[in-house]
């Protein structure tokens, strides 16, 4: 075979692969010259096993086919230019590697070879996805359909019979990746003249450069295209009417096919030449294109037109410079692609808003407004297919692969949303968060995503309701958002509550079993066959037992294995549930006689609090969450070392119930933008964030000038101070700005109001305008600005502003802002109206954050345990000192010997105040405040200090939010939540 293949080509060839049964590719490797057949070596392939039949194909042309050298080096000119251009391409983008797939149909193992060398030599990778000759155009166009969603795939060409090519099969095919310019779209580009906008036949192309560079004028020339057929007709005409000629095609059958021929100055060959057709119908001296070897059929042309044309182009001339030509090609699908992952508008189709006055309940606004379809939004916003997995129409799983493909794309800006110290009827900061990016994308046309935390059925069903957002500015559709989801929260609790039993079990194991029989037990004999998990071989290496066999172990290595010997008052990992149930706060477990009295005080926390969630909140993999899994700290054994979920042997359980969960959660906001939920920890018990990987996940989705809006819970001194300390070092991200929400109800109960409590109507001092209790109050907003600009982060002020809010009162507190340092204070109407009515914030958010941060961290990780609280305490609450109970410094002495003393600090403290004492608002001063016990979570990666008298378990109030909720059984539609 290499004595068919072009001296220059040939010279790129390896030693000829010895004969054997046919290849299996391993795709997408690099060009390959291996073996006759040119394939990419044995193995599985990326794109999945194919069969690639490696038979001989039987030169069929003569001695005149042979290509002058000067033609050739028009194909090295292409391929080094492409070579060129590829290669300043990956000067940027290092990790850049173009893949050209190829579906071959067919035997012909030649033009495999040419298509290999010629990708070797530009520097692409190349595959090819062997068929047997007589697929089916069905699984052709599966197989098409599954390069389409490839993302390292960048363009797809086609290799098959002729009759292979039907309509169907051509526009299978994605425009963008039709490297040979054969899918209606292309043609009907190339037919208006935007060539540049689309991919042009290779063939078509070549035909016309071997002309050009052979000195043929085409202008009014007289072109005659026989045997041509579909888009290699359809170019053919194109290139030649928009160089002048006059051009006609015909078949080989055609009636004056002999006056036609006569009448050519120029004739192209697009199928070989029948046999009773005649040399002689062809005039001397007629420039002769052979393009019999149809570069996509993979056919070989019938017979040598002979040497004796002085005009004869022969087929190998068309062939080889198709073939660089479609490399070229394949580099600016490259460029392309390269460009669309680089910062660009998104095509998104906005959903209208028609509001109404008054405004209907939130779920009557959820109710009348038809989200998009996920997929589509997907697809809107640069997904691919098959990094999403849909969950009923509204709602979809993004997986983490994402994050691999755009691994070079730069990140957009950073904001976050906090608050000033709530009233128990919360502020809007979930509300102006998705109020700010329906105004970000869908009125100033800037990509922006918004990530909410997981909603918990506690307050679902308790006293806040849900977490949707409100109004014209919220997450549709709201019931879905607020129960159930995708069932993360579900999956949290069942590995939490997993892990709770295989402590007391192990507990109960080890008090009713001997070493030996417990051994017996947990190295089992299967089938006449003991050995080790894993996990258990992970807790060897731990102990410094080096050996794989069970039966070698001595009896003291054997005790020191199977028991961890776990001081029951020492467990700190709690049984939790998503339910507001207070009769669960103080338990006593194992009061069944078969638990033969080993019982023991435990307690439920509410399921958002299990360090599970903090850990799902935190991770950035698959692989971190597996390693955070392992770490948790779930008791002390005896001699007051650690006993981790790891020593248990759960972690790889625990993984697979996390394994679906640790995916972020798409869903859309009013106006059809896009939000990620993901994750919920609440703020008061844990970091109050969402994901570290949705926050990832969607800076790379929006591009460089776009804006990722995430919120934290409660005020800025909890919600936001977590945020910075904990999840920003974590994650490595820098905020470029903080949104402080505000109300002016908020801060009249700062300056003194009345008590407000849920479910109460509010007093007439709310309602009406009072401008001495705005003013006193804001004294909270002020302190509370300080506190952002601790972390040198910009402060922009948005209130929230309410229909009883007057002029005035909205004024003063803007103005009082500015004064206090914020950056810009806005008013905002999205409750009302949607997106349009927070423009304004909008605008001043993206010039604070184009104006850059100084951010900084509160604190050294390194200081000890006692300072990083004291520091929290007297620089974010502004309390005189802190004071530890007893159990709080045992705890903080147990944890620095055990070596968590370089954890950032995630504090436990209700949200009501900037003190311990919720009824204390404004600004407290001169507060000593208590820390009552210190707790671990060391696979989140935190300390967690419990001030005063703190819950982690809430309860219901007289009055709970079910009393309003019901399901309307005839239209199945959930009714009474907020």
């Amino acid at each position: 075979m290499s004595a068919r293949l072009p001296p220059f080509l040939r010279r790129l060839r390896g030693p000829p692969r010895p004969p054997g049964p046919p290849l299996r590719l391993r795709a997408p490797c690099r060009a390959s010259s291996s073996g006759g057949g040119g394939g990419c070596g044995g193995g599985e392939g990326l794109l999945g096993q194919r069969r690639l039949r490696d038979a001989q194909v039987g030169s069929s042309r003569g001695q005149g086919s042979q290509a002058p050298p000067a033609r050739h080096s028009l194909v090295r000119e292409v391929i080094r230019n492409s070579k060129e251009v590829l290669s300043l391409l990956q000067e940027k983008n290092p990790t850049f590697k173009p893949v050209l797939a190829i579906i071959q149909a067919g035997d012909d193992n030649l033009m495999q070879e040419i298509n290999q060398n010629l990708a070797e030599e530009a520097g692409l990778n190349i595959t090819h996805i062997c068929l047997p000759p007589d697929s089916s155009e069905a699984e052709i166009i599966d197989e098409i359909l599954k390069i389409n969603e490839d993302a390292r795939v960048h363009g797809l060409a086609l290799q098959i019979s002729e009759s292979s090519f039907s309509h169907k099969v051509l526009n299978a095919l994605k425009p963008e990746k039709d490297v040979d310019g054969v899918t209606d779209i292309n043609l009907g580009r190339l037919v208006r003249g935007d060539a540049h906008e689309c991919y042009v036949s290779p063939v078509a192309r070549a035909v016309i450069e071997l002309l050009e560079k052979s000195g043929v004028n085409l202008d009014g020339k007289k072109i005659l295209v026989i045997g041509a057929h579909g888009s290699l007709e359809a170019a053919l005409q194109c290139l030649f009417q928009r160089r002048g000629s006059m051009t006609m095609s015909s078949q080989w059958n055609t009636p004056q096919l002999q006056s036609k021929l006569h009448e050519a100055d120029i004739v192209v060959l697009g199928s070989p030449k029948p046999e009773e057709i005649p040399l002689s119908w062809i005039q001397q001296g007629t420039t002769v294109l052979n393009c019999s070897h149809d570069f996509l059929s993979g056919k070989l042309g019938g017979g040598s037109l002979g040497a004796h044309f002085n005009g004869l182009i022969a087929e190998d001339d068309v062939s080889l410079l198709a073939a660089a030509l479609r490399i070229q090609n394949m580099v600016s699908s490259g460029r392309r692609w390269l460009r669309e992952q680089q910062h660009a508008r998104w095509r998104l189709h906005c959903l209208k808003l028609q509001p109404l006055s008054p405004v209907p309940s939130d779920l009557e606004i959820s109710r009348a407004q038809t989200p998009k379809a996920v997929d589509v939004l997907a697809k809107e916003i640069g997904l691919l297919a098959d990094e999403i997995e849909v969950y009923g129409k509204s709602k979809a799983k993004v997986r983490l692969s994402l994050l691999e493909r755009l691994k070079d794309q730069a990140d957009g800006k950073y904001v976050l949303v906090a608050g000033i110290t709530p009233t128990p009827l919360g502020e809007g900061k979930s509300t102006v968060t998705v109020g700010l990016v329906q105004a970000l994308t869908a009125h100033l046309n800037i990509n922006s995503f918004a990530c909410l935390r997981q909603p918990s059925q506690g307050p679902t069903f308790g006293v806040k309701g849900g977490a949707a957002g409100g109004g014209y500015a919220q997450v549709i559709p709201m019931e879905e958002f607020n129960l159930h989801l995708t069932g993360d929260i579900h999956a949290i609790t069942a590995a939490n509550n997993l892990l709770a039993a295989a402590i007391d079990t192990r507990i109960f194991h080890e008090n009713t079993q001997t070493n030996k029989a417990l051994y017996n037990r947990l190295v089992p004999s299967v089938n006449g066959v003991r050995g080790f998990s894993s996990i258990q071989l992970a807790r060897l290496k731990k102990l410094g037992i080096n050996k794989t066999d069970p039966n070698a172990l001595t009896e003291e290595e054997i005790g020191k294995f199977s028991r961890l010997n776990i001081d029951p008052s020492t467990v700190t990992w709690q049984r939790v549930l998503d339910t507001n149930d207070r009769f669960l706060r103080k338990i006593t477990i194992g009061q069944a006689p078969t638990e033969k009295g080993y019982s023991r005080q435990a307690q439920f926390d509410i399921a958002v609090a299990s360090e599970i969630m903090a850990v799902l909140a935190l991770t950035d993999s698959l692989a971190d969450m597996k390693e955070r899994l392992g770490r948790m700290v779930v008791a002390s054994d005896k001699s007051g070392q650690p006993v981790t979920a790891e020593d248990l042997g759960v972690t790889g359980a625990l993984m697979v119930l996390m394994k679906d969960a640790i995916k972020p959660n798409l869903m859309q906001t009013l106006e059809g933008t896009p939000v990620f939920v993901h994750a919920g920890p609440f703020a008061n018990i844990a970091h109050g964030n969402s994901s570290v990987l949705a926050d990832k996940i969607a800076l790379k989705l929006v591009g460089q000038e776009g804006f990722v809006v995430t919120e934290a819970g409660f005020g800025a001194d909890i919600g936001m101070e977590k945020f910075f300390n904990i999840k920003c070092r974590a994650s490595g991200l820098v905020p470029n700005a903080v949104v402080l929400v505000a109300t002016v109800r908020a801060l009249k109960m700062h300056g003194g109001g009345p008590s407000v409590t849920a479910g109460v109507p509010l007093k007439k001092e709310y309602t009406e305008e009072n401008i001495q209790l705005v003013a006193d109050g804001c004294c909270n907003l002020q302190k509370q600005i300080q506190i952002a600009q601790l972390f040198g982060v910009p402060v922009i002020v948005a209130l929230n502003v309410f229909k009883t809010d007057t002029r005035a009162e909205i004024d003063l507190v803007c103005e009082l802002a500015r004064r206090a340092g914020a950056f810009d204070a806005v008013p905002c109407y999205h409750w009302a109206v949607g997106g349009k009515g927070s423009v304004e914030l909008a605008r001043a958010v993206r010039d604070a954050a184009n104006k850059g941060s100084r951010f900084r961290f509160l604190y050294d990780v390194q200081l000890p345990i006692v300072e990083k609280i004291r520091t929290i305490a007297q620089t974010v609450y502004g309390a005189k000192d802190i004071e530890l109970s007893p159990e709080a410094q045992s705890k903080i002495d147990r944890y620095t010997q055990q070596g968590f003393g370089n954890l950032p600090i995630c504090m436990a403290k209700t949200h009501l105040s900037l003190s311990h004492q919720p009824d204390k608002k404004g600004v407290p001063r001169d507060f000593i405040l208590p820390i009552s016990d210190v707790r671990a979570s060391i696979g989140a990666g935190f300390i967690y200090p419990l001030v005063g008298t703190m819950s982690t378990m809430p309860g219901l109030p007289t009055r709970p939010c079910f009393y309003d909720i019901d399901l309307d059984t005839d239209t199945e539609q959930v009714k009474g939540l907020f």
